[in-house]
Parts: C-alpha cells; sequence; structure tokens
C-alpha cells in the first residue's frame, strides 16, 4: 500500500532496500505495516502500544525498549525523530547502545518538529551526518552508529509533587512538573473521593497515568489502583513511582480500556490527552468517555479534567444521561458522571 504520512512518503521514494530493517518510534503507516512491502518485512520498536498491537495484529515483530534486548542485528534502522527532541536523544543513545557499532541509521522528521536538528545532536556526539533527501516539508539524513558515552537510563529524572517522589521521562506527559489541570483535579478527589482505609472501597483506574501521581496518591489513600497509558515511558515512569514511594498498584500498557477485558471499577479519573483532530470523538479522550459506562460499575463514577473549551459536556451526556462540573478555574474543568445503578447491560 501506498505511503499515508509524509515520513513515509519520504521514506517511500528512496532506493534503499529497507527489507529486515528495525522501524523505530514510527507513525502508524500503511505503508510500513504492509507485511507484503519492503518496509513491512522488517521489525518495529515502538513505546506506542496501539502502534505494537497494529504490528503484532498483522503477524510482524514488534518489540518495545522495555523488553529484552534486540538480540538480532538488522542491517539498518530509522528512526522518526519525534517534536520531543529530548525523547529522540534518548532513543538515538539506545540504539547506539543496543545495536552493534557501524549499523546504518537513517533519522526522518518534519521540518517543523524540528528534524534539522539531530545534525547538532549528531555532531555532540561524535557521528558523521550526511542529507539524503527533503520533500513532503521533511527531512532524511543518514549516519553510522557507534558507542557513546551517555548511558541512556540518565534521561529518567525524578521531583517532588503533592508529598510524592514522581519520575518521569521525555516523552510522558507533564515531564518534570505537575500539570495544573491535574492539580486541580486532586484538589477536588480530596473532597469527593474518601480515604480506603483498610478494607479498601473497590477498584480505582487512573486511565493515561503519565508519570503516576494520580496512582500514587490514590494508592497512598489506601484505594487499589490501576493505571494504564498507551505510551511506555509513562508506564515505566509510574511503576517507578509507585516503588519510590513504598505503594502498591498495577501499571499496564494499552490503548484506553483494550488491555483491561470485562474489568469493572468503582472509579475512573483521568487527565486526558487532547489530540487536535477533526474527528469528532476527540480520539482516545472520546473513546474514554463513551465507553466508560462499560467499566464502572452500578454507581460507578468518571472524574475527569479537561481543558474548558473542549466539547466534552456533549459526549458525557451522550455517555451517561448527565454530568456535573466539580472545579472550573476557566482554563480547566472537573467533570464527574455517574453511571445509573440500574443496568440491564
Amino acid at each position: 500500500m501506498p505511503a499515508e504520512t509524509p515520513v513515509c512518503q519520504l521514506l517511500e521514494r528512496q532506493d534503499a532496500d529497507y527489507r529486515g530493517w528495525l522501524w523505530v518510534a514510527p507513525p502508524r503507516d500503511a505503508w510500513l505495516e504492509g507485511a507484503e512491502d519492503g518496509a513491512g518485512q522488517g521489525s518495529v520498536l515502538s513505546a506506542d502500544h496501539a502502534v505494537l498491537q497494529a504490528w503484532r495484529a498483522r503477524g510482524l515483530a514488534a518489540s518495545s525498549p522495555f523488553d529484552a534486548p534486540v538480540s538480532a542485528e538488522p542491517p539498518g534502522a530509522v528512526l522518526f525523530w519525534p517534536k520531543a527532541h529530548a525523547l529522540g536523544e534518548w532513543w538515538l543513545l539506545w540504539l547506539c547502545a543496543n545495536l552493534p557499532a557501524g549499523t546504518r541509521l537513517q533519522l526522518v522528521g518534519e521540518n517543523q518538529g524540528g528534524i534539522r536538528r539531530v545534525l547538532k545532536v549528531l555532531a555532540a556526539l561524535g557521528l558523521g551526518c550526511r542529507k539524503r533527501d527533503s520533500a513532503r516539508r521533511c527531512s532524511l539524513f543518514e549516519t553510522r552508529l557507534d558507542r557513546v558515552d551517555i548511558d541512556p537510563d540518565a534521561a529518567w529524572s525524578s521531583f517532588e509533587a503533592e508529598g510524592l517522589t514522581l519520575v518521569s521521562h521525555p516523552g510522558v506527559f507533564g515531564h518534570g512538573k505537575l500539570d495544573d489541570g491535574t492539580r486541580l483535579l486532586l484538589e477536588q478527589l480530596q473532597d469527593v473521593l474518601p480515604e480506603g482505609g483498610a478494607k479498601g472501597r473497590g477498584e480505582l483506574l487512573d486511565m493515561g497515568c503519565g508519570d503516576g501521581v494520580l496512582a500514587a496518591w490514590l494508592a497512598r489513600r489506601g484505594h487499589r489502583v490501576t493505571a494504564v497509558d498507551v505510551n511506555g515511558f509513562a508506564v515505566e515512569a509510574t511503576r517507578r513511582t509507585l516503588i519510590a514511594n513504598d505503594l502498591q498498584g498495577e501499571a499496564l500498557a494499552g490503548d484506553v480500556y483494550s488491555t483491561l477485558g470485562e474489568r469493572r471499577f468503582e472509579v475512573i479519573v483521568s487527565n486526558p490527552p487532547f489530540h487536535q483532530e477533526r474527528s469528532i470523538d476527540y480520539g482516545p479522550a472520546g473513546r474514554l468517555i463513551r465507553e466508560a459506562p462499560d467499566h464502572l460499575v452500578p454507581g460507578g463514577q468518571l472524574i475527569l479534567v479537561a481543558n474548558a473549551f473542549l466539547p466534552y459536556p456533549d459526549l458525557l451526556q451522550s455517555a451517561f444521561g448527565g454530568f456535573e462540573i466539580l472545579a472550573d478555574d476557566r482554563r480547566f474543568r472537573v467533570y464527574r458522571a455517574v453511571k445509573a445503578r440500574r443496568c440491564f447491560s
């Protein structure tokens, strides 16, 4: 199938033989995931659970950087440079540490996303570089990997907030600081969710867990918490945050509710991501709201914070038949919706 995204359209027109290559942090694209194409005969390395599941569904090799180290030696790798430059630098360091020296590496990205910055990054690491091509407002560079003296794990950092030690990583939402929307949400949870106590209060779900601040805050108050995020770095950050605070909880990679099966919760809390899409469902946030009743016990609550201008009231009204606004500081709103106790679904 033809490439769909600009970065893949640039790669598609290259004369390189990409069979067996490692695709690192790619977008969803039919050209990459098509097993009958040369691109599809390689493997993917990604921290995005949705990308990994899409490749695996087609019977293609897919792994996370948190799985076992790469055992194969691909003829080359393509790194899709992210807009978060610190995350791109982490991927580059990871590849230098885990693939053989001399492995060909191509780096591709959108010009507005800062792909040209890789020239300085590679030079600082002592890696040569040449520009291969540019088109579709994207650029493609090439180098060869070598060992460097920087450990990728040095990218992990920690900070204090709400009396908790929070562990974070480039690419995780709110990296290195407490988001203002999350702070407003915590203020409301303090009032509407009693402490769990010795017997607990049922299971709570932190959807889109980020660095784990909500999961850790709830666990500290005695609740049984499951945390989910599509971003593998966020899942690992949440695990490390729970450990750093000597708290219990489960952190899972998943695309919204995809890995939860039929599990139901007393409360779902979330500061969901906002994607600027034309789609009426607003991506993951729309699924979070629409499918929430299927994952709540009768009388269970969905409590979320969102930018005040987003049209979530319509989604909440449609999914629950009603909702209330717990707080509104003009920038953010905290919503609560309750599943009807009489439910025959």
